[in-house]
């Protein structure tokens, strides 16, 4: 039998997960066919409800669905209940399990990158799935202060009251996108990681900057979490200032290998996806 796995979001055409996943269970020789799922909110609960099918392996999920998802759960792995976010489901026998491997996908980005996140200031520009993720990878690994700059402060606060049980020692604070306090956040950040959808392929905001690389310190380093284009408007202009800056593809492949051990049981090849993933980025022009 085919097994089935795949991506949920909206927009998804952009998403290359198709590419390097199918490459990864062509070299570990599993029957699987994994394929991209553009789901109108409407839509997404009776679509989740039969990925307890048993030709179904589970699914990744991506914006604008990470916290949505969650609430259609059988159960959640301890990671994922702290986040309040997943990116994962995993089918067991028709219990749908619930992680959350952004976490340790962004990690060993930044670890690939040789930067270290502890007893660093850390600005997180949005706070949607994609940032509750990364915001407890940092605490996790030691961050010294973490600000959350959000459009709107309201979901900022959230996010911020969220982690405030279970970050003793981290200074934490919120903002709105608006508010006086980014420009000084910005300037004093070691590390400024940009987790919304603006400058995404395909979308209304492709090409445009979340934001203005001159209010940042000229030691920042910047991670933003668009994988497509490889080279988003913000890490080109950051890195054309002379700062450091990585795009999204590891952390996307990284998430990605632990997904696939999740769903498999069997040790992913990160080398062979990441240089699907690669190839597919070189052939999109992105």
């Amino acid at each position: 039998m085919t097994h089935r796995v795949g991506v949920i979001g909206h927009p998804v055409a952009h998403s290359i997960s198709p590419r390097f996943q199918q490459a990864g269970f062509d070299a570990a020789c599993i029957d699987a066919r994994y394929e991209a799922w553009d789901l109108q909110p409407t839509e997404l609960e009776s679509f989740v409800n039969g990925l307890r099918s048993s030709d179904s392996l589970g699914a990744n999920v991506t914006i604008p669905y990470k916290e949505a998802a969650l609430r259609h759960m059988d159960g959640l792995h301890q990671t994922a209940r702290f986040v309040g976010a997943i990116n994962t489901i995993v089918n067991n026998d028709g219990h749908l399990q619930g992680y959350n491997t952004d976490v340790t996908g962004f990690q060993r980005s930044l670890s690939e990158a040789d930067f270290d996140p502890r007893g660093t200031r850390a600005v997180l520009w949005g706070a949607g799935g994609a940032a509750r993720a990364v915001a407890w990878a940092l605490i996790w690994r030691g961050v010294e202060a973490l600000t959350i700059v959000n459009r709107t402060a309201v979901r900022g606060g959230r996010l911020r009251h969220d982690l405030a049980s279970a970050s003793a020692g981290v200074a934490l604070k919120s903002l709105g996108a608006d508010e006086e306090g980014v420009s000084d956040a910005l300037g004093s950040a070691d590390l400024v990681v940009q987790c919304t959808s603006v400058g995404l392929r395909g979308s209304e905001t492709e090409g445009r900057l979340p934001l203005e690389v001159s209010r940042l310190s000229s030691s920042a380093f910047v991670a933003d979490l668009i994988a497509n284009p490889v080279e988003t408007a913000l890490v080109r202009e950051t890195r054309a200032s002379g700062r450091q800056a990585i795009g999204g593809l590891p952390m996307l492949v990284y998430q990605g290998a632990a997904s696939f051990e999740l769903w498999t049981e069997q040790a992913a090849p990160v080398e062979v996806m990441l240089n699907s993933a690669e190839q597919a980025m070189l052939e999109a022009g992105a």
